[in-house]
């Protein structure tokens, strides 16, 4: 399994983040354009555990649906969605969030496992194009978050 972590913080209360990261309409804003990406599910989407979230998105050009499904649930603490259907054999997200002095640390796990782990081509796709290409869709999400929520100097 591979595993992604960001960590972000930002001079806001925590109860302001977590509202702002469980709104799934917000994921348009800080989602790089080349996606296209755009939620399917009507509003208002009601979060809480066992909730289902359509997304449509483009993959290096590829046309996809992605459907997630809150997996836990507990304001303001966390969330952690999982995808039901999209790309990847395996993605677990979470997202926790801590008060700190002067705002909330927002930490991004993913554990995933794309369709051909454990292969060569599989690790070779993964190594060429995957993690490049996840790295990049969080480091444009880092910038955006800090630009609309703005970014504590120790942010890590």
């Amino acid at each position: 399994m591979r595993t992604l972590v960001q960590v972000q913080e930002f001079p806001r209360p925590r109860r302001e983040v977590y509202r702002f990261f469980e709104d799934a309409f917000n994921l348009d804003a800080i989602t790089p354009p080349m996606l296209r990406f755009r939620v399917l599910t009507a509003r208002p989407i009601e979060m809480r555990a066992g909730a289902l979230i359509d997304y449509s998105l483009r993959l290096r050009g590829v046309p996809m649906r992605w459907r997630t499904r809150i997996e836990v649930y507990e304001p303001p603490f966390c969330f952690v969605d999982r995808q039901l259907r999209g790309p990847y054999r395996l993605w677990w997200h979470e997202h926790v969030f801590e008060e700190i002095e002067g705002g909330t640390r927002m930490t991004d796990r993913v554990r995933y496992l794309t369709p051909l782990a454990g292969s060569m081509i599989g690790r070779w796709a993964h190594d060429r194009f995957i993690r490049p290409d996840l790295e990049s869709i969080f480091a444009f999400r880092r910038a955006k978050l800090a630009a609309m929520l703005g970014e504590m100097k120790s942010g890590g």
